[in-house]
This record gives C-alpha cells, sequence and structure tokens, in this order.
C-alpha cells in the first residue's frame, strides 16, 4: 500500500486511505501538534480560555487536508448533495471534502457562505455551485464553542432555499454548541471531543 508522507517537528505520519480508523487517528495526532495550544486565549465568542485550537494549522496542511477530507466524507448520510461552512475556518474543510468525493465516484459541490454579502456583482452570501431548492447540505466547522458560527451558515443556506439538518465539526469544545443545535432542531456530530484532544495531548507531552 502507498504511503504519504510528511515530515513533522515531533513525528511523521502515514496516510493509509483504506483505513479509517488509522486516518483518524493520525488526524487526532495532528490536531494535537500542529493546532492545540495551552496558555491564555481570547476567543472569538468573547470568552476567556486556558487552551485554543487553531484549526487551519491542521486543515491548510496537505495532510490534514487530506485526511480532514477523508474523516468527513465518511460521516456524511448517503442523501447528502453539498456541504458548506462559514468562511474562513471551514473554506478549506469543505475543499477537502469536495476533492475526496470525486476521488471517491460521489462528487458533493462545496458552499461557502460569507460572512456578509460581497460589495459587487452578485451581491450573494454563498459561493459555489447555484443548486436546486431543497438540496439537502450538511454544515461543516473546524472547532465548535457556542455553535453560533456555524448558525450563520445554517440560517443563510436555509433563507436560499437549501435544507440544511445537520452540523458536524471536527472538534467540540463541548460549551454549549451542541445543545444550541439541539434547540435549532439540529443534529450535531463532532470527530473529536475535547477531551479527546487534551488526553492525546498529554500523552505526547508537548
Amino acid at each position: 500500500m502507498t504511503e504519504i508522507t510528511q515530515g513533522l517537528d515531533e513525528t511523521s505520519v502515514s496516510v493509509h486511505p483504506n483505513d479509517l480508523n488509522d486516518q483518524r487517528q493520525q488526524l487526532l495526532d495532528l490536531l494535537c501538534q500542529l493546532a492545540y495550544r495551552e496558555g491564555d486565549f481570547t476567543l472569538s465568542s468573547g470568552q476567556s480560555s486556558r487552551y485554543y485550537i487553531n484549526g487551519k494549522q491542521v486543515t491548510l496542511h496537505p495532510i490534514g487536508a487530506l485526511l480532514t477530507g477523508q474523516v468527513l466524507f465518511s460521516m456524511l448520510s448517503p442523501e447528502t448533495l453539498a456541504v458548506a461552512g462559514l468562511t474562513l475556518g471551514a473554506d478549506p474543510i469543505v475543499t477537502a471534502v469536495s476533492v475526496v468525493s470525486a476521488y471517491e465516484n460521489r462528487p458533493i459541490p462545496a458552499l461557502i457562505v460569507r460572512k456578509e454579502a460581497k460589495g459587487h456583482g452578485t451581491q450573494a452570501y454563498i459561493e459555489g455551485p447555484t443548486l436546486a431548492p431543497g438540496t439537502l447540505v450538511v454544515v461543516l466547522e473546524d472547532v465548535v464553542t457556542t455553535g453560533a458560527s456555524a448558525m450563520k451558515a445554517v440560517h443563510r443556506l436555509r433563507d436560499a432555499g437549501y435544507k440544511v439538518e445537520e452540523v458536524i465539526s471536527l472538534v467540540d469544545r463541548e460549551q454549549g454548541g451542541a445543545e444550541l443545535y439541539q434547540k435549532e432542531g439540529l443534529k450535531f456530530r463532532a470527530v473529536f471531543t475535547i477531551v479527546q484532544i487534551q488526553a492525546r495531548y498529554q500523552e505526547f507531552g508537548l
């Protein structure tokens, strides 16, 4: 089996495209090595935190993007016809999933939801292919805290006529996001919880 390797400060990873468990483990390791940091931080929600997860350190990494696309694609229901997310954190995620879907012979378009409508051209909130009304779209996110960011994407997509029933995130900080989605009638899943990230981080001794 062909291996794709990429040197990292702490270790190197090898991607085995047909082994989902291995992909998940390597994605977890990359999140711990590249994205997770401890210290004093202020989150986008305004909350103070003793740790921070910069998901783009992984989702814009060549191997991290591939693993992200593979793992999240495997979580999509067969009825999913598109993936979408709020710019900027979700941009590389929805792109990775869309590319992987093409290699899996199940092409799924990616949509990027702007925070504000662009000030020229069509002044659209949503970038990407124009899909039929009622198209089932899954919203993707890198890190969920309160859930507010992904909800902006959900509302914009629904306003555009799309059907949104689920949010999937790489990491759940377990600080209210799941409860918000449940209140809004959305299904929510995360690849990893913050507890899993922190436990693996301690094993590395970083």
